[in-house]
């Protein structure tokens, strides 16, 4: 016989996955600690899983991830049908009472160029708001794999398990760097210097400059003299400013480029990222009218 999920006990596995301990959620949920985990206690019963990691903060399992995935798309559910009835409105029935919040994964450089652009049909809607989450595009999906997101901006074209995913173009960089510093560096054949030459690099998960080096070399990475700046404008600053070379997308070089603070080294190469949106399998109005206001932008931006 199948188990029904009771809707107050998903809830409560919500309020712990977000608050991230016991005591927090039993504050958020107005109950007492041991009321919390007696409901973690009865929906692991049903399950028949462990659904939480008892740490701090504490993380949902791989078995916790799958109904947290479900209780947010429950919510998205209800809150979808609340506003269709117009039950979301206040006394006056003039502003939505509760938001439709939607959290979306965002690499950095999109966040950074295209994507905020993308968002601005939504201004006209006051019932929806998002909540974005900043990772590196290469790791997005472990957020919607998690149930932390609905929405991410992926490289990957593999869709997470009750996903959907459309290709949004790609995003393309250009090896860069200050004119000092080319001189200095890159002074001859700089597909052979990139293994010596300082780089910048986004974060220590960001691969992109390594692989270009490797395409270009008998497969040696950038040089390990590097410096990271987790930032698209830090980056690009840093780079101006003769720390490194490294990869900028195309929008934010070619400014620099016009006025002479950058040098395109190895004219005509460039790196391409290819984007995807990937989102929930779920019939909500406010998440399909974020996708059609991304997949528009995307469109123009992303060529």
């Amino acid at each position: 016989m199948k188990s029904e999920l009771p809707h107050d006990l998903v809830r409560t596995l919500l309020a712990v996955v977000d608050e991230g301990t016991f005591d927090a959620a039993a504050a958020a949920l107005h109950v007492t600690p041991s009321a919390v985990s007696q409901r973690i206690k009865a929906l692991e019963q049903r399950t028949g899983r462990v659904l939480l990691t008892r740490t701090r903060p504490v993380q949902a399992t791989e078995s916790g991830q799958v109904v947290v995935r479900f209780g947010r798309q429950l919510a998205r559910l209800e809150d979808d049908v609340c506003t269709a009835l117009g039950l979301a409105e206040d006394e006056e029935g003039a502003e939505p009472a509760s938001p439709s919040w939607l959290p979306i994964a965002v690499n950095a450089d999109s966040l950074a160029s295209w994507f905020v652009p993308a968002l601005a049909p939504l201004a006209r809607d006051a019932r929806i708001h998002v909540d974005l989450r900043r990772e590196d595009e290469s790791h997005t999906t472990a957020l919607l794999r998690a149930g932390e997101v609905m929405a991410a901006v992926t490289s990957s074209p593999h869709p997470v398990a009750g996903c959907s995913v459309r290709r949004l173009g790609a995003m393309v960089y250009l090896p860069v760097a200050a004119p000092q510093f080319a001189g200095r560096w890159l002074d001859g054949d700089p597909a052979l210097l990139l293994s010596r030459a300082p780089v910048v690099c986004f974060d220590r998960r960001d691969e992109l400059q390594d692989a270009f080096a490797r395409r270009l070399t008998d497969g040696q990475d950038a040089s390990p003299l590097r410096h990271y700046v987790p930032s698209s404008e830090g980056f690009i600053d840093a780079v101006t400013a003769g720390l490194g070379w490294g990869l900028v997308p195309r929008g934010q070089a070619e400014p620099r480029l016009r006025d002479g603070a950058l040098v395109q080294f190895l004219p005509g190469r460039t790196a391409e990222v290819p984007l995807y949106w990937q989102q929930w399998r779920l019939d909500s109005p406010a998440l399909a009218a974020v996708a059609a206001a991304v997949a528009a932008e995307a469109e123009l931006a992303l060529r």
